[in-house]
């Protein structure tokens, strides 16, 4: 039977279901609910259930009967999720103390999902990571309490089954799949000590020496860690809040490579700049980083952290492969216009270009067919709506908010991995019956002066091109072959190694043929007879020769001190002193 996919979408005219591709009408099975209070919403990871709070209730449905299951007297709750396997939801609302200053009631709860009943409940004070992990099966589930990671099993939240206790865990994260769960912990540095992220596999916690891997780092002020999907390797995206060089406003960030099997790298990027983006591929063994200063690198890396593909450089900050891994979309969302470049991976060729102007939310549908883009408040209050797109390009569905309301939130309901074969990939545009969404090009703007002479182009940078779009020396602008990349690669390794080597040999030769000739022409070559005027002689030289040096590092823009200023003044001096020792006056 075929699966249909459909999608939430929350905002100021309420909640609200709408079937997708190809229908695209709201659903009928899911009552709107039209208040507009409706703070948060979530699916479960088999997209079989569905929760929401409303200001008054958090409901939860089952999706596909669209009937009632729960609904739980939470006014106040702001965050919801569903455990792996469906078995707990859990809420949580902003932690208040009582008005004498006691301590609050606990503001993290977790609820059983066939009776509604609430098993468990904790004081959790901050949002961020407000929300405990479950390993997939549910055999373990963990949370961050005062620098120790407590863990819990088989959904016994009454014992503490294990803890993981160092100076100072500031973030953790569990691995995806099956057993044995593997835990990666961030241990911020402290008093000149490094950061460090360390691997576990539960429930050997015995310090260093029990850990999987261990990689420590000084430019870390927070982390962010991303397990492939089969749980071999963790990249880890390190960041400094400031960039000491002064070089972006972004701070400063290095990509890490750590495996279970204990080796560590730091990830050569070949631009400087901020890391904007990295993703796993799904198949676990490739990644993508968008990195450098604008126009952004992009570029796919292997296991060995060596580049597969450079896809040059352009305007873009994301990446997002799609759920069979098939395809990448590069795209520019933010401060950028939207422009998306959708690729095949596995022959790395370009299918589309599309633009997504405003987006400031994209996201791939399950089937890894559809795509969803969106303008939602409170990121951009004007012009809110969403657009489903084809990957070939083809706008399907397209909605806009009215002008007095706005769209805070679009989501697709969630399928398990494999509900949806991979299909053949098109470059055709899938047929629409929406025009395409081609965005007016802005004009530059042209001082009066300039305006009726004609366009010279001037850009301030060129874009690099992919690297098999690049020229080749007489071969013309034929894009190149996956083994002829390869073989390039090969070459220009070998050719940049050979010219190392060549200026290594060059640098020794000289250094050698100067090694012989500097005792010659040390010497002075005409003596004046008397040792105290040739000794004077040679000091003068000396001193002369220092602030040639002095001069040369002036050019060259460095700031010299107090007493080096004085020595260059003293040049003429000395010229003239040394004329009258050689002449022999």
């Amino acid at each position: 039977e075929q699966l249909f996919v459909s999608f939430a979408v929350r905002g100021s005219e309420g909640l609200y279901m709408v079937n997708g591709p190809p229908s695209f009408t709201e659903s009928t099975a899911f009552p709107r609910d039209s208040g507009r209070n409706c703070k948060a919403v979530a699916f479960s990871k088999d997209g079989s259930l569905f929760a929401w709070c409303n200001g008054e209730k958090v409901n939860v449905v089952n999706v596909a009967r669209a009937a009632l299951l729960h609904s739980l007297d939470l006014p106040k709750a702001v965050c919801l999720e569903f455990s792996p396997r469906n078995s707990v939801l859990v809420t949580w609302q902003a932690y208040t103390t009582a008005k004498d200053g006691t301590a609050g009631v606990p503001n993290l709860q977790l609820h059983d999902v066939k009776t509604g009943k609430c098993v468990k409940s904790f004081i959790q004070k901050k949002m961020q990571n407000w929300c405990p992990c479950w390993a997939e099966d549910e055999s373990i589930c963990a949370r961050s309490v005062n620098n120790e990671v407590h863990f819990f099993e088989n959904n016994n939240f009454n014992t503490i089954a294990n803890k993981l206790h160092m100076q100072k865990v500031n973030d953790f994260v569990l691995s995806p799949g099956a057993q044995p769960t593997k835990v990666a912990v961030y241990v911020p540095g402290s008093k000149g000590a490094p950061s460090f992220v360390r691997l576990y596999q539960y429930p050997n916690f015995g310090g260093a020496q029990s850990a999987l891997a261990n990689k420590s780092f000084f430019k870390a002020d927070k982390v962010t860690m991303l397990w492939n999907k089969k749980a071999t390797a963790l990249l880890v995206v390190a960041s400094t809040d400031v960039d000491k060089t002064g070089a972006s406003y972004y701070g400063e960030q290095t990509l890490h490579y750590i495996a279970t099997n204990g080796e560590s790298v730091v990830v050569q990027l070949p631009k400087n700049g901020p890391i904007y983006d990295v993703v796993w591929s799904p198949n676990s063994i490739e990644f993508c980083a968008v990195y450098g200063f604008m126009p952004a690198k992009a570029t796919v890396f292997n296991l060995k952290c060596d580049p597969v593909f450079d896809f040059g450089t352009g305007p873009r900050n994301a990446a997002y492969y799609s759920p069979h891994g098939h395809i990448l979309v590069l795209a520019g969302f933010g401060n950028l216009r939207g422009q998306m470049e959708v690729w095949d991976v596995k022959n790395y060729k370009l299918i589309s270009k599309p633009v997504a102007s405003d987006s400031t939310y994209f996201a791939w549908c399950p089937d890894g067919e559809h795509i969803v883009t969106a303008t939602c408040a409170p990121r951009l209050r004007v012009s809110n709506g969403y657009k489903i797109w084809h990957y070939t390009g083809s706008v399907l569905h397209h909605r806009e908010v009215p002008a007095s309301e706005e769209m805070w939130q679009v989501s697709w309901q969630p399928f398990l991995d494999g509900a949806f074969p991979p299909k053949a990939v098109r470059y055709q545009a899938v047929p629409s019956e929406l025009p395409s969404a081609e965005p007016k090009p802005a004009q530059a703007y042209r001082p009066p002066a300039l305006r009726n002479k004609p366009v010279t182009s001037s850009k301030l940078h060129e874009d690099e091109p992919p690297q098999n779009m690049k020229p080749q020396a007489g071969s013309g602008d034929k894009p190149l072959s996956k083994t002829a990349l390869k073989n390039q690669r090969k070459h220009e390794a070998k050719k940049a190694a050979k010219q190392e080597a060549k200026a290594d040999a060059n640098q020794e030769s000289t250094q050698s043929s100067a090694s012989q000739n500097a005792p010659r022409s040390a010497a002075p070559a005409v003596t004046s007879g008397d040792p105290e005027v040739d000794k004077k002689i040679k000091n003068l030289k000396k001193k002369l020769k220092a602030i040639e040096q002095l001069k040369e590092q002036a050019a060259a823009g460095k700031q010299l001190e107090k007493n080096q200023l004085e020595k260059i003044q003293k040049e003429a001096a000395l010229l003239q002193e040394l004329e009258d020792l050689e002449l022999g006056v």
